[in-house]
Parts: C-alpha cells; structure tokens; sequence
C-alpha cells in the first residue's frame, strides 16, 4: 500500500498531499483492487473511522454508503495537492461549517490551453480575472458540467478568481494557436463540482489534458493526466488560529516548468 505524504498533522486537524491518479474515496468508477485515499488514511490512523459523515451514491439502480473518514471536501481522481481531514468529530463540523461560510481559502495552479488576456483592474478584484458563471449538469454527458447557456436546472452560483502566472508556447518553429499555453493561479470561491475545470472551459481555456473538458485539443506539453494541482489550503484551527498548509509542485509540473519557464 502507498505511504500517506502528511502535510501537517496535529491531535484535530491531518493534511495530507494527494498524489495524481487516485481517488479520495470509493465511488462507482473505484474498482474493488483500487487503493483509495480513504484507505490510506484508515491505514494511517484507525481511529478516523468514526470521523465524519458517510456519502450516498446511487449505483446501478441501488443506494450505496461510502465511508469519508473525517474527509471534510474532495479532489478530482487526476488532481494532485493538499487534502483536509478532520481527526475528530468537533473538528469536522468546524471545518465542513468553514467550507459552507466560505472562510476556507483554496489556492490551485493549473495549465490551461492558449494565451489567457490580463484580465482588466478594477477595485473589487485588484488584477484577479472574476469568472462568475452558474454551473449545472451537462445536457450531453451525465459526468460533466457546464456553466452559462446550456447547462441543465437546478444552476448552482459559482465563481472563481484568477491570475495569470505565465504564458508561454511548446515550439520553436513559431506561435500559433494550438501551440499557445497560459500558467494561471485559481482561487475558487465556491466548491462546485469540477469548478475550475468547467470554469477554465467557460473562457475558451480549459486545463490541458482534461479528459472531459478539453474539446477538440490533443493531450499536451507531456502532461498525461488533468493539469490541476492544489497548491495551498487555508483554514482556522480548533484555537481560532488561521492556518495555512502547501503542498509542493508535483514532479510532472516542475517538468514543464523547468522545459518551457525556466
């Protein structure tokens, strides 16, 4: 079994960094040989089995209980980055109470297919582009979402800020549009499913290597899976403390960087 990567730990709060490529807990994609984060926590400390509260997924027609063990919010199978998990009961209602009042702060990087425009200054959100569009499911595909016209009742208010960290291009034989990329820094200020996936897609730019939202673009700058990672988390602790845990840049992101921005 892997080795859980612990972030941060105390006697309330586990902050674990999540490898690419791996759930954080079973659901009807998850195969029976599948190691899950929830497994690897449990592996970690038993005790966080009566942490949290269980999800229900409907599957085949059935209604299936899946054990969270003090997991307070998720990542996408492919995201890699930091992971919040409360080590007892108290904690976890403080933290999911954090979530819902927005005072939990997530900061994501990503790369995203073509050159993203400075977005324009403005008083409300300094040089932060404001990406607000409500998000529903897709009419065409039950795994996705989509935000703006199209997207299926009931809409859910979403909105994500940005920056761009670099925009850069994977050839030397000169730029065109399939060959332009933007490094952007993602602050999602509401946690709606595939949030800064479909968000990214709304603007014309989605995440290179997005196996469901990237369109008709090829995988690219040798990124196999979904460019995503959760950088950093930022929430309060038991003592009303304001606490900041990072997870370092994935190898696969310090590749591209040191090929194309260094």
């Amino acid at each position: 079994m892997k080795k859980l990567k612990i972030l941060f730990e105390d006697k309330n709060i586990l902050v674990v960094d999540k490898p690419a490529g791996i759930a954080v807990h079973a659901d009807a994609r998850t195969k029976e040989k599948d190691i899950t984060m929830s497994d690897l926590i449990l592996d970690y400390d038993k005790s966080l089995a009566k942490v949290g509260e269980p999800m229900t997924i409907e599957y085949m027609g059935k209604e299936i209980k899946i054990n969270r063990p003090g997991i307070v919010h998720r990542l996408d199978r492919e995201t890699s980055g930091v992971l919040l998990v409360a080590r007892n009961q108290k904690t976890f209602l403080s933290l999911k109470e954090q979530f819902q009042n927005h005072i939990i702060k997530k900061v994501y990087h990503a790369f995203v297919y073509g050159h993203v425009s400075d977005p324009k200054a403005s008083l409300a959100s300094g040089k932060k582009g404001i990406i607000n569009a409500p998000i529903g499911r897709s009419p065409n595909d039950i795994r996705m979402w989509t935000a703006g016209r199209g997207a299926r009742p009931p809409l859910r208010d979403a909105t994500t800020e940005y920056i761009v960290l670099n925009r850069f291009s994977d050839s030397i034989e000169g730029i065109n549009q399939e060959n332009k990329f933007s490094y952007v820094e993602a602050y999602p200020k509401t946690g709606r499913t595939h949030q800064i996936r479909v968000h990214m897609r709304y603007i014309n730019h989605p995440v290179v290597s997005d196996p469901l939202y990237r369109g008709n673009h090829e995988l690219a700058l040798g990124m196999k899976r979904l460019s995503l990672h959760s950088k950093s988390i930022t929430f309060r602790m038991p003592s009303g403390e304001m606490k900041t845990v990072e997870s370092p840049l994935p190898a696969d992101f310090k590749k591209v960087i040191k090929t194309y921005l260094a």
